[in-house]
């Protein structure tokens, strides 16, 4: 099947607060969604990044990648994303080309699984279940009351792994008096500390159990101090969303920087690149544990990448609702759960009402 068409949509979609407090800094949530039609009338989804400059994300798609895939084969997907690779590394191996070619990647195995008439993971290799663990990952609260109602309200809902966004030992001991001994907790940084802090930190942060600690040190591809964070603080480190193509994932493991790996499909060059990504990892006995913080074809790419995974164990869900889905049923997580949606491809069909509604660019 040729291409016909690439099109790229960037959506603002409000967040409403529903039962719990939920700020979000960045104002509505930006979504880079991709379709990819291809001359027999069949479209596949895929999702890039752009929390922070989703104009610059859509930019790529439509002006740089779309005239390198009108009139290819869309079955050759190793090979388009080969060529994309090779014809854009003049503007570096990571961020916004890198996010631009994940959102092609993801359509582009869409549309294949569609082609197959298989859900995504069959695809891939099936999974045990149809439903994987997914953990609420919190937004960052100032108001310690607000983080508390949000951890009790997602542990009322079944979660038991939830993730902090705080730089501080106080909300550290507010979320666990919330959740008691059984919850696990982990705590995402974004790398707010050097090696000396990220030490002080990890010892004082002891006391509270945490499952893991992810992202402590800037630079984030400061391998080297992570690795002697974990022999030094005692807590397993979680890293890699910002980590794109497979290569740094190999220095990563090689110096033993992590317990878990946490590719993002959305960042890390698409399913392609995360599958890579993923076999190394369970070459070096990591564990995977994907950053997934969004809500369009990213997300159901990485329950379909989960499910499929002998080395994947959760879903990240972003605790927070949406004033609207792109698709015409929600993705559904039940009791701690995300549900594989049966459908082909993705799983689930984009409404196109609900893209033109919120659509900012295309």
């Amino acid at each position: 099947m040729k291409i016909a068409d690439v099109q790229p949509y960037l959506l603002a979609i409000p967040i409403k607060e529903k039962d719990f407090p939920a700020p979000w800094v960045w104002g509505n949530f930006n979504q880079v969604v991709v379709a990819i039609t291809t001359d027999e009338g069949m479209t596949g989804f895929g999702e890039a990044f752009g929390y922070f400059a989703p104009h610059a994300v859509f930019s790529v798609i439509k002006h740089l990648l779309k005239p390198m895939l009108m009139g290819a084969d869309s079955t050759s997907i190793s090979a388009l994303m080969d060529r994309m690779q090779r014809q854009t590394h003049f503007l570096g191996r990571s961020g916004i080309t890198l996010f631009a070619l994940s959102g092609v990647d993801i359509a582009l195995w869409d549309l294949a699984a569609k082609c197959a008439g298989l859900p995504l993971y069959r695809l891939l290799g099936g999974a045990e279940a149809q439903k994987v663990p997914a953990y609420a990952s919190l937004v960052k609260y100032k108001d310690m009351e607000h983080l508390r109602a949000a951890a009790r309200h997602a542990i009322h809902s079944g979660y038991d792994l939830i993730k902090l966004h705080q730089t501080d030992v106080e909300s550290m001991a507010v979320a666990r008096k919330a959740a008691g001994e059984k919850i696990r907790i982990t705590l995402d940084v974004n790398c707010a500390w050097d090696p000396r802090q990220a030490l002080d930190m990890a010892r004082q942060l002891a006391p509270y159990g945490l499952y893991w600690l992810e992202e402590p040190i800037w630079p984030p591809e400061d391998f080297r101090s992570l690795a002697q964070l974990g022999r030094m603080g005692g807590i397993p480190i979680a890293a890699g969303e910002n980590a794109q193509t497979v290569h740094p994932f190999r220095e990563m493991f090689e110096s033993r920087a992590v317990t878990y790996a946490q590719p993002s499909v959305i960042k890390v060059g698409g399913i392609s690149e995360w599958r890579k990504v993923a076999a190394l990892a369970e070459a070096h006995n990591v564990r995977v544990n994907p950053h997934s913080p969004y809500f369009g074809p990213g997300l159901l790419a990485t329950a379909h990448l989960v499910a499929s995974s002998p080395v994947a164990d959760w879903v990240e869900y972003l605790y927070v609702t949406l004033e609207a889905s792109v698709f015409k049923q929600a993705p559904q997580f039940e009791r701690g759960f995300f549900c594989l949606p049966p459908g082909p491809g993705l799983g689930l069909e984009v409404d196109m009402d609900v893209i033109r509604e919120y659509c900012v660019a295309s």
